[in-house]
């Protein structure tokens, strides 16, 4: 009798621990699924999640093994059926939880790892791009929380488009699950009141700072894809949305920052920066395909951290007048933008200078006074401008 009861003992110790190793499994192999794949939004699993998959799923199914093994798969069918539900249910559902938590602290560890951008409207009622203010604008007008298909850690380098009385922003958003930044869209009807749409570009690389610009009734945009060691052209084939990749116009280089685009004279020009904040070059081309040439000045900016990183679209207006904006790295970075006017530009020759004696933004408001480092006027007609800037 004590031998019967003994092993009766032997066999529960044996069961208990099957199932332990079962439900360990089960709870590594749930939490490590759901670490990066929290509510589906990216697969996009890293070392130790791959590490916890592969030993999550042996664990559980070692144990499965071991407890179909030791006990009659005829006799004990509906008991291991039992036991596989109660052991697969609380774990997965500890593991999904556990995983939440894990995905949670990283969505806020990355988030307070970046400065909180947002993007505000400011006007100007003034002829020329200079004097904007955001007085009785209710900014900002897109943070982060507007952000409805993805996780946002923050929102910046807006570009306004006006078209067909209605206001068209593109912007970074910085996605906190790949930790790269996309390509959003919102839209006006005022260029004061913004509906955030959604993402329209997302590539497998870094995005920001995209370009957009109107070229014989169709749209393309350069984002800055720096970690693609390029500069891209990119179409939209159903304004303001279907962006689809067109061409590479330049590459080899390790760095291209900021790429800013524009037209005059019948001729292309390319600035971009380099990565080190303080060295500006400038490319040239009769067509928009290129082929694309370093300007014989370039660079033009070299050893200046104050004006050498572009800060907003070119603008030509009255014909003649080109304005470039420009983001302040010194003392640190996005504190300011400055405006410079090109009084040359030709093939051969290239000559600015600054607008002023101050800064053309500076924030001075609760949501920017850190600091600003993007401008994107639009003209608006008889009635000065508008523009789409960022702060934080």
């Amino acid at each position: 009798m004590s031998s019967k009861v003994d092993a009766m003992k032997s066999m529960n110790k044996k069961e208990g621990l099957c199932i332990a190793i079962s439900f360990m499994g089960l709870l590594v192999l749930a939490s490590s699924l759901l670490h990066d794949y929290l509510e589906g939004y990216v697969i996009n699993y890293g070392l130790y999640d791959k590490y916890g998959i592969i030993i999550g799923a042996a664990l559980a199914v070692i144990g499965l093994i071991l407890f179909i093994r030791n006990f009659s798969v005829k006799v004990n069918i509906f008991k291991i059926l039992l036991v596989v539900i109660l052991v697969a249910l609380p774990a997965t559902m500890g593991g999904f939880s556990y995983g939440y938590y894990l995905s949670e602290q990283d969505r806020q560890e990355t988030i307070s790892e970046y400065d909180t951008w947002a993007i505000g409207i400011y006007k100007s009622s003034s002829s020329e791009p200079f004097d904007f203010t955001g007085d009785n604008v209710s900014n900002p007008v897109l943070t982060a929380d507007d952000v409805t298909d993805i996780q946002a850690a923050f929102v910046a380098d807006p570009f306004l488009i006006y078209q067909n009385d209605t206001y068209y922003m593109f912007f970074e958003v910085l996605n906190t699950y790949t930790d790269q930044g996309d390509i959003g869209l919102a839209i006006s009807n005022d260029g004061f009141n913004w509906t955030y749409e959604q993402i329209v570009l997302d590539e497998e690389f870094h995005l920001s700072y995209p370009c957009v610009f109107k070229w014989e009734n169709d749209y393309y945009m350069i984002p800055e894809t720096y970690q693609a060691e390029s500069v891209r052209l990119y179409k939209s084939n159903n304004f303001p949305y279907n962006w689809s990749f067109v061409k590479t116009l330049l590459e080899g280089r390790d760095f291209f920052v900021d790429n800013t685009i524009f037209q005059h004279n019948d001729t292309w020009w390319l600035f971009t920066e380099t990565g080190s904040n303080d060295l500006l070059r400038l490319y040239y081309s009769d067509k928009l395909a290129g082929p694309w040439i370093e300007h014989p000045k370039s660079p033009i900016i070299n050893g200046d951290a104050n004006i050498s990183r572009p800060g907003g679209n070119v603008i030509v207006f009255d014909k003649h007048r080109i304005i470039r904006y420009t983001q302040d790295y010194d003392p640190y970075y996005g504190n300011q933008v400055w405006a410079l006017e090109i009084t040359t530009l030709t093939k051969t020759s290239y000559e600015e200078h600054r607008v002023g004696r101050a800064p053309i933004l500076k924030g001075f408001d609760n949501w920017n006074t850190r600091g600003m480092h993007h401008i994107s006027p639009c003209s608006v007609s008889g009635n000065g401008w508008i523009a789409s800037v960022d702060g934080y």
